[in-house]
């Protein structure tokens, strides 16, 4: 039986969870500008409680973004270097399908509109369908200005993200939403179970930041080049 953990530093929140035995534990804190200070602790408690060490870990899940830059670097960081020196793979997740995989989690919701509030009026955007117990994206996820948003079809639709604070302006007709719902590591390990499953680990050098703008995801080139 696998030893999955993964983490998510990519909004307010610092999450992180453990697979270990068939049981999941898990520690979500909001904590604003902490998550460099507050991972690698709350990942040695989260093992250490499990009574492990992290040389038990089979594989490392991570929110790889969309979210706020510095946050998803912070977990692409932590990544990197416990799978580099644990010699073990990745397993990068989208922190809109976490936020998808939550709602379904927490409120049964089969379609999910994802939306964290990307800051300059606009937001990152994608939707997602239940397929037995997983949610799997419909589309692309995306940057987009909240009226410039919409849904891939019909039925009930959940919103679910900081980008439904947006939700006067949101050109998107949601039954429900939760303006407050923040990515969870629990909801991380869940999609990167499915992701193990189907053989989907990738070397420690593809945990790689996910920003969805292109302007900072791309790095500049020399003059010249």
């Amino acid at each position: 039986m696998s030893t999955l953990l993964a983490l998510d530093t990519a909004t307010e929140a610092c999450s992180v969870a453990l697979l270990q035995g068939g049981q999941v534990t898990s520690h979500f804190e909001v904590i604003p500008r902490l998550h460099a200070q507050k991972l690698l602790p709350m990942i040695q408690r989260l093992v250490a409680d499990a009574g492990i060490g992290l040389a038990a870990v089979d594989a490392i899940a991570f929110g790889r973004g969309p979210g706020a830059f510095t946050g998803v670097r912070i977990a692409v960081g932590v990544v990197q270097g416990l799978a580099f020196a644990l010699e073990r793979p990745v397993l990068p997740v989208s922190n809109l399908a976490a936020l998808a995989q939550g709602a379904w989690r927490q409120h049964g919701a089969c379609q999910v509109a994802a939306a964290i509030d990307a800051r300059m009026d606009e937001v990152y955007w994608g939707c997602y369908a239940e397929q037995a117990g997983e949610m799997r994206l419909l589309g692309v996820e995306a940057v987009l200005p909240p009226a410039a948003v919409s849904l891939p079809g019909g039925g009930a639709w959940f919103g679910a993200g900081t980008g439904w604070a947006y939700a006067a302006r949101l050109a998107a007709q949601v039954q429900a939403h939760d303006a407050h719902a923040l990515p969870h590591a629990l909801d991380v390990l869940e999609l990167a179970r499915f992701a193990w499953a189907r053989g989907e680990g990738v070397a420690a050098d593809q945990a790689l930041p996910v920003y969805l703008r292109d302007n900072v995801a791309t790095p500049k080139r020399a003059p010249g080049v």
